[in-house]
């Protein structure tokens, strides 16, 4: 980078000298045989008014009129002489230099008539503009990427005019769009360009809203407290109060929050704006919650779904969820489940199939009759009421069976085996888990597929804001050029300043030219780290049907040998290992004290199985704080499973798994782990054909993640793997794990 900036002030310094060596009555003639298009402008000298009708020829070869805008194209060569005439000055010459588009000035237009054309001219510009707009905004919620392309054509319809106004207006509405589609650092990036041009207080609430579902909450709080200094509606005031309460609470600094709910509640309530009563009420009763004054919180919440009821149906449903949610937090199990019922009425009487939850903040979440029976029938569970649990459950299921509702069927699937375990019917536990794990691989894959959908769509976002940031330095690179044609036309006049602007002109274009390649150069950076964000997630999601597989076989060994009491155990001990293997799936890191807890759940399950090929144990140095340090989830489990399945499996004797977890520095640990097995070139001899020919997925999937991880957070881990003896018996592993 630093090569290019110095190349770009060579050139400028070049560029400089060459200027001052020319003779300033010289023009540089373009050596070209071949024929090229030019565009060109016949202006006014006095006040720049552009020239309809003229005619403009080159002796011997194409004649054209200028159009409404004063606007030509023709066909010529370096060196062609132009005729230009018209009826107000005559004739007047023009000799072709080059290729670039060309701005001419006549003396003796008249000044009325252009001053009419130009008026004319600026109307139908600014009514494009409009329609565009409109035909954006009417796509915004259908195609994306149709809505962007009138976005860019309302961009090139501004190309020649620099009306801050309508320049604005263009990325407000761009940002609307990415905000819709979630593309929350887009939108707020649109939403600052348009501020600078024209503020207005729309767009500066709707780029706190942003910066608020961007989780930039500190940001949000200066937008909204710099909206506040301006002449606001009281509906706007509402909403900009509303916004800094949520900023806060999410700050968890609950009393600002209260504060200002409160002032964007007694507007609302004076202005009698119901939405607006019906939603303070709520999020000051969750604010409340969340400080733990559960009897504050209890009545608020009491007095926003009567407030709700009196609304209509559909706000009663929003407000009813809310308000059950609050109860299952409570463990008001009987009143939860009582309003989920009715809550289950009121979405039938509605007439809709799901209801999506709306908010200052455009919350995603989503009201479905599945979700509503998995809530009760979950409530039931927490009381120990298996029975009445049941129903609801395989209501859930089946709704979301025939709905495509994967999460939701997943969930309830997982929850109806635990009750049948709970009732002592293990058979269809049993097979109901079966159920559950085939729609976790299911699941597994939509998300996979989700991710890369998720990718693409991302990269041609990216590319759409590109196009528009190339359009907009188009348009100041063709305003450079038409200026820098402006001046040359008066070069004869005025040499000396015309030299002046010419240089100005070069250094503008390199700084240009060197501030795109900058811009260029980091949004490369920034896709490359959004690619490795992708590839880390898409490689945790392969982790769990590969580990699922290898622990399923250990439950299907104990099937197979009909010894039902450990096969109970086993699967109950499994179900544990499950869930916590599925809640630390999408994280990124977890504590180490959580994977330890995880892996000596796992160890248990194997050495219950192989209990007469191996004893473990698990050592961790006392003196070592392990909450202290982060580590990615399941990165040990490998490892481990490879000790295990081959090296002590395949002893003759009795051998020994040693785990231990000690401090090497202050900032880095030491996690060895080892076992005297038959060693890696003994466990290869034993391998069938078929197995060599199939690499290890588990390690593969490992060595990647190793890779991305310390190519993103600078050498976070690092593993080595030898043979404990110099005859090739035993392995060891040493996995050293940096704090920070």
């Amino acid at each position: 980078m630093k090569k290019l900036v110095t190349l770009c002030i060579f050139l400028c310094l070049i560029s400089f000298q060459e200027s001052v060596a020319q003779n300033t009555s010289e023009r540089v003639k373009k050596e070209a045989n071949a024929p090229f298009v030019v565009r060109g402008e016949i202006r006014g000298r006095v006040n720049r008014a552009p020239v309809s009708d003229a005619t403009i020829r080159i002796v011997g070869g194409e004649v054209v009129k200028t159009n409404a805008f004063g606007r030509f194209t023709i066909r010529t060569r370096v060196g062609d002489q132009l005729v230009i005439e018209h009826p107000s000055f005559g004739k007047e010459f023009h000799t072709v230099s080059d290729d670039e588009s060309l701005v001419v000035l006549v003396d003796g237009f008249e000044e009325g008539d252009d001053e009419e054309v130009e008026k004319e001219r600026q109307s139908s510009d600014l009514k494009r503009h409009k329609i565009l707009l409109d035909s954006a905004v009417l796509f915004k919620k259908k195609d994306i990427d149709k809505s962007i392309k009138y976005i860019e054509k309302a961009l090139e319809n501004l190309y020649d005019n620099n009306d801050q106004k309508q320049l604005s207006d263009s990325y407000t509405v761009l940002g609307d769009i990415y905000a819709f589609w979630e593309q929350y650092d887009l939108a707020i990036s649109n939403y600052q360009i348009a501020l600078k041009m024209y503020s207005t207080s729309r767009l500066w609430i709707s780029l706190g809203m942003t910066q608020l579902l961007n989780k930039e909450y500190a940001e949000a709080i200066v937008s909204f407290n710099t909206i506040l200094r301006n002449s606001l509606s009281r509906y706007q005031k509402t909403s900009v109060y509303e916004g800094l309460g949520d900023a806060y609470k999410a700050l968890k600094e609950y009393d600002k929050a209260l504060e200002y709910y409160n002032k964007g509640l007694a507007i609302a309530q004076e202005d009698l704006i119901t939405p607006k009563i019906t939603d303070l009420n709520s999020k000051i009763a969750e604010n409340y919650a969340a400080k733990g004054d559960v009897k504050s919180a209890n009545g608020l919440f009491l007095n926003s779904l009567n407030l709700a009821s009196e609304e209509n149906v559909n706000r009663a449903i929003v407000e009813q969820n809310r308000v059950a949610d609050f109860y299952n937090s409570t463990n008001s199990y009987d009143k939860e489940i009582e309003l989920r019922k009715q809550n289950l009425v009121d979405l039938e009487k509605s007439g809709v199939e799901k209801k999506e939850i709306s908010g200052l903040l455009k919350d995603s979440t989503t009201i479905t009759s599945q979700k509503i029976n998995y809530k009760i029938g979950n409530a039931f569970l927490q009381q120990e009421k298996y029975s009445e649990a049941l129903p609801y459950l395989q209501k859930s299921a089946s709704e979301a069976n025939t709905r495509g509702d994967l999460i939701v069927e997943k969930d309830a699937t997982r929850k109806i085996s635990e009750t049948y375990e709970s009732l002592g019917a293990f058979e269809k536990a049993k097979q109901t888990f079966e159920d559950y794990v085939e729609l976790v691989n299911e699941l597994t894959l939509q998300k996979e597929q989700e991710i890369s959908q998720a990718s693409r769509f991302t990269k041609r976002s990216q590319d759409n804001q590109l196009r528009i940031r190339s359009l907009e330095a188009d348009r100041v690179l063709r305003e450079a050029r038409i200026n820098n044609n402006l001046l040359e036309q008066n070069l004869i006049e005025q040499s000396n300043t015309t030299q002046r602007y010419t240089i100005y002109s070069l250094i503008f274009g390199m700084s240009l030219l060197v501030f795109t390649i900058y811009l260029l150069y980091r949004n490369s950076k920034q896709q490359k780290l959004a690619n490795n964000l992708l590839a880390l997630k898409s490689l945790r999601t392969q982790m769990n049907p590969h580990f699922i597989f290898n622990a399923l076989n250990s439950v299907n060994n104990y099937i197979a040998i009909n010894d039902e009491r450990n096969a109970n155990r086993y699967l109950s001990e499994f179900s544990t290992l499950m869930r916590a293997v599925l809640e630390n799936s999408d994280e990124d890191f977890i504590p180490l004290s959580k994977e330890l807890e995880l892996l000596e759940l796992y160890v248990r399950l194997e050495h219950m199985r192989f209990q007469d090929k191996f004893d473990y144990e698990i050592n961790v140095d006392e003196q070592l704080n392990v909450s202290d340090f982060q580590i990615p989830p399941m990165l040990l489990q490998p490892y481990i499973e490879n000790a295990i399945w081959h090296g002590l499996r395949y002893r003759e004797q009795k051998g020994q798994l040693r785990i231990t977890i000690s401090a090497k520095t202050d900032e880095t640990l030491e996690i060895i782990i080892e076992d005297d097995g038959i060693g890696r070139k003994r466990s290869m001899e034993l391998k069938t054909k078929n197995q060599l020919r199939q690499k290890s997925k588990g390690m593969g999937n490992i060595k990647r993640r190793i890779a991305i991880l310390n190519d993103m957070y600078k050498d976070k881990v690092d593993v080595s793997i030898d043979d404990v003896t110099e005859d090739g018996q035993g392995t060891k592993v040493i996995l050293t794990l940096k704090k920070d």
